[in-house]
């Protein structure tokens, strides 16, 4: 097992400007773990669904390398459901409805080949359960990343903290970033974040793209324009499971190379957009996100000859 992941699988209910869509698939366990697949054989998910859940899914899942011994499934319950509608610029977004379902329910109990992962994806979930997931790794992993958001520092901001001392790689938005350290000043929020035990801190910046702290360097990466925004949700997802999913391919934790998985995550993260739910993530190949990681290469790519006096 290459990768486990943690977090939630789900139905979704989206609104946008341009169109909706009832009931899609989605879920941080699920973009992650399929964004990974391209880079990785064999990972593992841990989550909780209802008897509601698609089999065809779980199949489609499995096809790419996903194993789903952690996926509980609880007979006679629903799975985990959100319905929410964005605003005209397509950042902002009101939730209009959580049902939380069997999530209520979701105790990790990682089967034993699950233990001895390397690479470990914590995705935003409470930081009880990403702890408990922690606690049943046979070692230290050789990486762990951990997502959160400001619920969580609302909520249970001590454990939090507890589980950010534990991971290597935090993935937050800018205004988590500013919440969490009290700083309006990114490159000073990263430091105030850094010292809590991390070793890199990835802020995630939508359509403006991410930042990446650590080493006492900072890389940024734009976001791919798009023509046509379809859905963002679950894209910070898909960019996270493409992150971890190419550095566990290549085993490299450099800050050169954590600025090539940014670059892949965010590649991915651009086909999530196209269409709602984990549509396109399932039609894309291994070319196609070649192709759009050249796409980058070529947006940021240029020369300059400084002209003296």
């Amino acid at each position: 097992m290459q990768l486990v992941t943690v977090g939630t699988v789900a139905f979704d209910n989206i609104e946008t400007p341009f169109g909706r869509a009832d009931k899609v698939v989605g879920g941080a366990a699920t973009y992650i773990s399929l964004a990974a697949s391209f880079f990785l054989d064999k990972s593992g998910l841990v989550s909780v669904v209802g008897d509601d859940f698609p089999t065809s899914v779980m199949d489609d899942l499995r096809a790419r390398g996903v194993d789903l011994e952690g996926l509980e499934v609880l007979k006679g319950k629903e799975s985990f459901f959100w319905a929410g509608r964005y605003h005209y610029d397509m950042n902002t977004r009101d939730t209009l409805e959580t049902r939380l379902n069997v999530l209520l329910e979701l105790d990790p109990k990682l089967p034993e080949a699950y233990r001895q992962a390397p690479y470990v994806m914590l995705g935003n979930l409470d930081p009880g359960v990403q702890e408990k997931v922690l606690d049943q790794m046979a070692e230290r992993p050789a990486l762990v990343v951990m997502d959160t958001m400001n619920f969580w520092m609302d909520s249970a901001l001590e454990k939090l903290k507890q589980v950010i001392a534990r991971v290597d790689i935090l993935t937050i938005n800018d205004a988590e970033a500013r919440q969490l350290s009290g700083e309006h000043s990114l490159v000073k929020a990263a430091e105030k974040i850094l010292a809590m035990g991390p070793k890199y801190l990835v802020v995630k910046k939508g359509e403006h793209g991410a930042l990446l702290f650590g080493a006492g360097r900072v890389f940024f990466a734009p976001a791919l324009p798009l023509e046509d925004v379809v859905d963002p949700t679950g894209a910070g997802d898909t960019f996270a499971g493409g992150f971890i999913g190419y550095l566990a391919r290549s085993k490299d934790h450099s800050f050169d190379n954590l600025k090539r998985a940014i670059i892949v995550g965010s590649a991915l993260a651009s086909f999530t957009c196209e269409k709602f739910g984990i549509e396109r993530l399932l039609q894309i190949t291994r070319e196609d996100i070649d192709e759009r990681i050249q796409q980058f290469v070529d947006l940021v790519d240029f020369d300059i000859e400084l002209v003296e006096g």
